[in-house]
């Protein structure tokens, strides 16, 4: 492995770890603030989910340099292709909260949001799971 590789890895765990752990724990987290109506938290946590979201496109972007040599590998299109679904969960999961923090921040009682709630906590945990799948074929299946 040359020092560039070194360091593209170093990048691509160092993205993984400061991006994507956040990221997982903030929507996570997210259903609990919409039940306790905490609006100010909703929109630390939408903040946080927007920024974290931006991150992981560096463990993407590196993830691509450090394996051009062999993209063709099918544990790598795995990967990608499973990433690229996570990414696609997380519009959702921020749009979600968008929704969310408008129906409580009005006077109305009438829409508390639970739709948001179960959606979110649902594809927080199915973009967590997705994580997990990707870590496993990144350690197992790596030459």
């Amino acid at each position: 492995m040359s020092p560039l590789d070194h360091f593209l890895l170093w990048l691509h765990i160092g993205f993984a770890i400061f991006a994507l752990g956040p990221l997982t724990a903030v929507t996570s987290v997210t259903p609990r603030y919409i039940r306790a109506r905490d609006v100010a938290v909703l929109r630390y946590l939408h903040r946080a989910t927007r920024l974290f979201g931006l991150l992981t496109i560096g463990v993407f972007l590196f993830g691509l340099l450090l394996g051009r040599s062999v993209l063709g590998a099918p544990y790598l299109s795995v990967s990608m292709t499973l990433f690229v679904v996570a990414a696609v969960l997380l519009v959702i999961v921020e749009r979600d909260q968008r929704t969310a923090i408008a129906a409580l921040s009005t006077e109305s009682t009438e829409d508390d949001a639970k739709v948001q709630t179960g959606r979110i906590a649902a594809l927080a945990g199915i973009s967590a799971l997705i994580w997990l799948v990707i870590l496993f074929l990144m350690v197992f299946f790596n030459p």
